[in-house]
C-alpha cells in the first residue's frame, strides 16, 4: 500500500516521513535521552518490539537516527536532522497540554510509563547527598505494576521493579490517576492528598521535599496555565 500523499509540498513529505503511527513517540523517546532498544521500548510499552524495530529502521533510512555498536549492543541517537525535531515535538506537547484538556480515560493511564517518565525527569540537583529510596505503591495498577522503587544516589536515578532491599526514605501510596494528574499539572499534590487518592509516608521533612524532588512533566506548566489558578 502506497502511503504517499502524492504532493511535492514539504508539509506532505515531512508528514510521510514522520507521522506514521508511533513514529513521533519513538522520536520523543530519543529526544528524552533513551539510547538502547529496551529503554526505548519502556517509553512505548504498548508498541510491539517488531514495530519498534521497523520504525527505528525507517528513521535511520531517512537520516533522522543513527545506530552505533557499543560492545555487544546497538545504541540509537539522533542526527542533526533528528535534533531539529526537538522544537516541533515540544511544540506538539505544549499544544496538547493547552488544548487537549479532556480528563484522561482509564485506558490512557499506565503506571509503568508514568514511572519511567518520572525517573528521567527527577530533579537530581534537589536531592540530598545521601541515598534516597522512594517506594511507589499503586492501588489500581495492572498486575505486575503495583510496586516501583526509585533509587537516587550519587547523582543517578534508577527505577526498580523489584525490591532493592534498601532502607526506605518515603512510601507513596496512590491511585495511578492521582499521581498522573499531579505529574501532568492537572491537579496539585494537596488536592489529591485531601481527596485521599494519595498518601506519603515517611519523615515529615522528606515528605515536604518530595514534590521538589520529583518535579513534573515538561508540559505541566502549560496545563496549569490553561486550567487557571489552583487553590492548594
Amino acid at each position: 500500500m502506497d502511503d504517499s500523499y502524492g504532493q511535492f509540498c514539504t508539509v506532505a513529505r515531512g508528514a510521510e516521513a514522520l507521522c506514521s503511527r508511533w513514529t513521533p513517540l519513538v522520536v520523543r523517546e530519543l529526544l528524552c535521552g533513551s539510547k538502547r532498544f529496551n529503554d526505548l521500548h519502556r517509553g512505548v510499552p504498548r508498541m510491539s518490539s517488531s514495530l519498534l524495530t521497523q520504525r527505528l529502521r525507517h528513521l535511520e533510512e531517512i537520516g533522522v537516527v543513527q545506530r552505533t555498536a557499543v560492545g555487544n549492543v546497538w545504541e540509537y541517537s539522533l542526527t542533526a536532522a533528528g535534533e531539529d525535531l526537538r522544537p516541533i515535538v515540544m511544540a506538539l506537547g505544549h499544544w496538547g497540554a493547552q488544548w487537549i484538556g479532556s480528563r484522561l480515560r482509564d485506558d490512557q493511564l499506565d503506571a509503568g510509563l508514568l514511572m519511567w517518565d518520572v525517573r528521567r525527569f527527577v530533579q537530581l540537583e534537589a536531592f540530598p547527598p545521601c541515598p534516597v529510596v522512594i517506594q511507589f505503591c499503586f492501588r489500581d495498577a495492572r498486575p505486575g505494576e503495583a510496586s516501583w522503587w526509585l533509587v537516587v544516589e550519587e547523582g543517578v536515578a534508577d527505577l526498580c521493579r523489584d525490591d532493592p532491599g534498601r532502607e526506605l526514605t518515603l512510601v507513596v501510596d496512590a491511585t495511578v490517576r492521582a499521581l498522573t494528574e499531579v505529574w501532568a499539572g492537572d491537579r496539585t499534590p494537596k488536592e489529591v492528598i485531601r481527596a485521599d487518592e494519595l498518601r506519603v509516608e515517611g519523615g515529615e521533612a522528606d515528605a515536604r521535599r518530595l514534590w521538589s524532588w520529583l518535579g513534573t512533566s515538561a508540559f505541566a506548566e502549560t496545563r496549569r496555565k490553561r486550567s487557571g489558578p489552583r487553590r492548594g
